[in-house]
């Protein structure tokens, strides 16, 4: 099959004197998004040949850390809904889920 179409997605990191990110941004212009600002970045790009995760993680200086509980909260969210899409297994994904009302609830981020 012919690829039809090619889609870049960027991000844009400014550091610091001491290679600390200052600031994000982040532009998809298939998705509508233009040099984005953005406080934090995680990306997972899977390895196939050597069956691993390669792995970048990313946040500003002036992130904080109650936005970034929720960002990891966020995340886990939909992993464990990503997972259940890729793999249509309900049972793990349901099971994701319960940890991450847990993670929530410990973390309290949930409204009472």
């Amino acid at each position: 099959m012919a690829i039809a179409h090619t889609s870049n997605i960027t991000f844009k990191v400014d550091l610091d004197e001491n290679r600390v990110p200052e600031e994000i941004s982040w532009t998809a212009e298939d998705g509508g998004i233009d040099n984005e600002a953005s406080k934090a970045i995680m990306l997972s790009v899977w390895d196939h040949n050597k069956k691993d995760t390669l792995r970048m993680d990313l946040w500003t200086k002036d992130m904080p850390v109650d936005e970034m509980k929720q960002f990891y909260h966020q995340t886990l969210v939909s992993m464990a809904n990503s997972f259940e899409r890729a793999t249509d297994d309900e049972k793990m994904g349901a099971t994701m889920r319960d940890f991450c009302d847990y993670f929530a609830e410990k973390l309290e981020l949930k409204e009472k």
